[in-house]
């Protein structure tokens, strides 16, 4: 399994690092093929670990696919703050102004409690058609699937001077 949260991770974060892994002219085409994969991979790691009855899944995943969009909407916006805090970084040759860190850090900051309140609705919504077992299973596959991702853009954005 954990080769498999590999592959969805390393999809994601390519798709979220476009300015500090690939040049310009980088096939668009290519990239939404990446995406669905990655999408397709994620859910299939979802759905083998919670074990859902007919009558369960039959609810949960019409909720699944609604959070994934709204969660692509989210990943959109911090692909947007990576992006325009690579500009600032690549054209300060690694320093940006006080002014473009002060807007992206607010921006970032905006990101997250996106997040978190997209997380929260989405828990409760779980809630009501699945045991809160199982719900807290599929949240914490969320969380685990979110930190790593985290975890691999940390180390490849470089930090702010």
């Amino acid at each position: 399994m954990k080769s498999f949260v590999r592959v969805i991770v390393a999809g994601m974060v390519l798709c979220a690092v476009p300015a500090f892994a690939q040049t310009a002219g980088s096939a668009d085409t290519n990239m939404e093929i990446l995406m669905e994969k990655v999408k397709a991979d994620k859910k299939l790691l979802v759905a083998s670990n919670m074990d859902l009855t007919d009558a369960e899944a039959k609810s949960f995943w019409p909720l699944y696919e609604g959070y994934q969009k709204e969660l692509d909407k989210v990943n959109q916006q911090l692909g947007k703050t990576i992006t325009a805090y690579a500009e600032a970084y690549n054209q300060g040759k690694g320093s940006i102004s006080n002014d473009t860190a002060k807007k992206l850090l607010h921006e970032a900051i905006s990101v997250e409690e996106q997040e978190v309140k997209l997380k929260r609705a989405n828990a409760e919504k779980v809630g009501k058609v699945l045991p809160a077992a199982k719900t807290a299973r599929y949240i914490q596959i969320e969380n685990k699937i979110r930190a790593l991702i985290k975890f691999e853009l940390a180390r490849q954005i470089p930090l702010v001077y």
